[in-house]
């Protein structure tokens, strides 16, 4: 699983970054920047909490290649 952001949608709102800091940083231009290419095992969870706490639904997820 891949995570992706889509910044035109993107406030830097940081709740991706509070629940799951290993995958997302907030940078400072206040975008959610993903840090990972696939998703651990041990955090998937975590990110699909991500994911539904984005207040503008910016986080969706990919199958990995």
């Amino acid at each position: 699983m891949k995570p992706v952001v889509n910044h035109t949608l993107c406030e830097g709102h940081a709740r991706c970054e509070e629940t799951v800091p290993q995958v997302f940083q907030v940078d400072d231009d206040d975008k959610s920047q993903v840090l990972v290419e696939v998703v651990p095992e041990e955090l998937r969870d975590r990110v699909d909490v991500a994911v539904r706490v984005c207040p503008r639904q910016a986080i969706s997820l990919e199958e990995a290649s």
